[in-house]
């Protein structure tokens, strides 16, 4: 049952990392379903935790292909919770896991291109079921693309051969791959905070890293000095507004068509 479970869960995170709908691939998620699974949700929570903070950076753009976060948090869970890996090893691991998968995908993603032929020409014989199967045929290549590595490393997860294999590993790489990944998040941040294009909003950022930098305050005293900022700093923008539109309102009787010129 189990291992048909890892199977269910490893399908769901691969095709919905073409999907992007109920986000199921992103490490949080995919993290917790697996350790939820294996019987371990709590380290499922706190490794998908970490591995968010990593891919928060990671999607596509035009060509450009991300790393592959549901292979890297499904297989990386296994190796956690089955192979009785430390979390650190865990979030090492996902690194090269999410290349593996990226290439992966790039992979799957071409023998795709044959189904979208195949969809042309039952496009031109008018047959909707044809069409719905090379659609569904497509998706299930991605869920396969998970659930195989994930079953293979589930069966071999725990053996003698694994441990060695991966007790094997220099600490200089395990833990030049931890710190890369404390790099990634890095980047991750600044990327998005990038699209968000919030200038305006960068102070905040500043006092939260000196916060976090000089103080003892958990992640919930974080949340509510946010919710306190962001109280008052929409305040200021609707007092703002409120401003602009009575002083707007009284500039508009004084203009006359020079000042349009």
């Amino acid at each position: 049952m189990e291992l048909l479970l890892v199977i269910i869960v490893s399908a769901i995170a691969g095709m919905a990392s073409v999907l992007d709908e109920a986000q199921f691939h992103r490490p949080l998620l995919a993290c917790t379903m697996m350790g939820a699974v294996l019987g371990d949700i709590t380290t499922g929570i706190i490794l998908g935790g970490t591995l968010e903070m990593m891919a928060l950076g990671w999607m596509n753009v035009g060509a450009a292909m991300a790393p592959d976060a549901a292979l890297a948090s499904t297989v990386s869970t296994i190796l956690v919770v089955v192979g009785h890996q430390s979390i650190g090893a865990g979030i090492a691991l996902a690194v090269p896991l999410a290349a593996a998968g990226q290439v992966l995908t790039i992979f799957v993603r071409t023998i795709t291109v044959f189904f979208q032929h195949l969809a042309d020409k039952y496009a031109l014989e008018g047959s909707t079921r044809g069409i719905e199967f090379c659609h569904f045929a497509g998706l299930a290549l991605q869920g396969i693309r998970v659930a195989v590595p994930s079953v293979l490393v589930y069966v071999i997860a725990g053996t003698d051969t694994v441990n060695a294999l991966l007790s094997s590993i220099p600490e200089v790489i395990t833990r030049g791959l931890q710190v890369s990944g404390g790099f990634i998040v890095v980047v991750g941040y600044a990327m998005v905070i990038n699209m968000m294009n919030a200038k305006a909003l960068m102070p905040y950022f500043f006092l939260g890293f000196l916060l976090a930098v000089f103080t003892n305050i958990n992640l919930i005293g974080f949340g509510a000095i946010g919710l306190i900022c962001a109280y008052f700093h929409i305040q200021g923008l609707e007092r703002e507004l409120n401003m602009q539109a009575a002083g707007g309102g009284g500039a508009t009787d004084d203009v006359d068509d020079s000042d349009l010129m």
